[in-house]
């Protein structure tokens, strides 16, 4: 959100520099790049949490902001292609109400954005409201997501977040079918998360990524609502489709927000300005414990490794974490691990090295705010460990052997590679 120019290039060459040598591959710009924002007196930051304006072409098409973008987009999709980095965007399911009350054309039909729009509230979103839903039995819908994906796609981009979309199938369906038509590789990420339909799955292997988790933040309550979805979606990737755990709140944070009168630690505090995302501007608030928690669970849950810090600044704890070899290597293989353990706030995840039946990664997870300490054992790590196994304490870069004892922090991890 309010994401600017010159931030958005300081942040591509970051990753240009810290992350693409690891395997990241796309540079994404959030939701409100079309906004045009009121911003506080001599500030870039906004004075409202969703724009009063949108910026859009002659057939409703959304275009860069003149407040954030004044030079457009152009320059940072020829700088991400110069670089090796594919360019992604945000869009929000539905046609621009701004269209609607222009009746704008849906190009090359006799129809309008008043033909197709769907204005029920029950059918729109309530947090955001640029868009009104389209009705996809209505004549010209599908023309609508036609002609937007294609001027997407003719912008440069290679990614697409589409979000407000996954309690909508058909409208998944129509994103899906505009995209195969431009005969371009872009990748489709649906959003949000929480309430999502398992019924609905089929809809959404149309796309490449499955948002299950609400907005993912820097407190403990948000890392177990991802063991939750992890065991409710456990077993439903499969290749070229990711169950997708949100954004990574590593380093700094909300930095498009006025800091906080609260000094603290606190994410948000009286009289602070309540702007889209959460908190004021601050440094993640996680435990090193607990950072290394929420890198091991996307690792083992094959989940897509989206950063959502501030690159230019990054702290090297939390770079270390995201571009760990062995993480990436787990993260990269594709397989969802599975639950092998429970028991007394222990849980073990298991993740078998694709094609292998001796070789993959565990977490032991201590899900307690008690340090505990676990015997290494056949019971709590799902092997037979009179086979010969090597052990790799991934974090201590140290190995273990059958019978070891290990203290686990307070929502910490055990994080393993084994082979035998």
């Amino acid at each position: 959100m309010y994401l600017h120019e010159d931030a958005a290039i300081q942040n591509l060459e970051a990753m240009a520099v810290k992350l693409k040598p690891h395997g990241y591959k796309y540079f994404v710009i959030d939701n409100g790049w079309f906004g045009e924002y009121i911003l506080q007196t001599g500030t870039k930051y906004p004075a409202e949490k969703h724009a009063s304006d949108v910026r859009i072409n002659e057939y409703g098409y959304f275009l860069p902001s003149k407040v954030y973008f004044p030079n457009g987009l152009d320059a940072i999709a020829k700088r991400c292609k110069e670089l090796g980095i594919k360019f992604g965007l945000h869009l929000m399911r539905g046609i621009p109400r701004k269209a609607y009350e222009l009746n704008l054309p849906i190009k090359g039909t006799p129809y309008t954005a008043r033909d197709i729009a769907n204005t029920n509230p029950k059918e729109n979103c309530t947090w955001c409201t640029y868009n009104y839903a389209v009705d996809m039995s209505k004549p010209g819908a599908q023309e609508w997501y036609d002609g937007l994906i294609q001027f997407i796609a003719d912008m440069g981009v290679e990614m697409i977040k589409y979000d407000d979309i996954v309690s909508h199938p058909d409208e998944v369906e129509a994103v899906a079918k505009a995209i195969k038509k431009t005969q371009k590789p872009i990748l489709l990420s649906l959003s949000p998360g929480g309430r999502v339909d398992p019924s609905a799955i089929e809809f959404f292997k149309l796309g490449n990524m499955l948002r299950v988790t609400k907005d993912v933040w820097d407190e403990q309550t948000y890392i177990d609502e991802c063991f939750t979805a992890w065991r409710k979606w456990s077993g439903t990737e499969e290749e070229g489709f990711w169950i997708d755990m949100d954004m990574i709140p590593f380093g700094q944070l909300q930095l498009m927000s006025p800091p906080g009168k609260d000094t603290s630690r606190s994410v948000f505090a009286k009289g602070d300005i309540a702007l889209s995302g959460k908190g004021v501007r601050r440094w993640s608030q996680l435990s090193d414990s607990q950072m290394r928690t929420f890198i091991s669970m996307r690792a083992l849950a094959a989940s897509p490794l989206m950063m959502g810090g501030d690159l230019p600044s990054l702290d090297d704890f939390s770079l270390a974490l995201i571009t760990d070899p062995d993480m990436l290597a787990c993260n990269q293989n594709g397989v969802m691990g599975f639950l092998v353990y429970e028991n007394g706030g222990i849980e073990t995840w298991k993740s078998l090295e694709k094609g292998q039946i001796c070789s993959g990664w565990i977490g032991v997870f201590n899900r307690t705010e008690k340090l505990i300490s676990v015997t290494v054992n056949s019971a709590l790590l799902g092997l037979e460990l009179h086979t010969n196994y090597t052990l790799l304490d991934i974090w201590e870069d140290r190995l273990l052997n059958a019978g070891s004892r290990v203290q686990i922090e307070p929502n910490g991890v055990l994080f393993i590679k084994f082979s035998g």
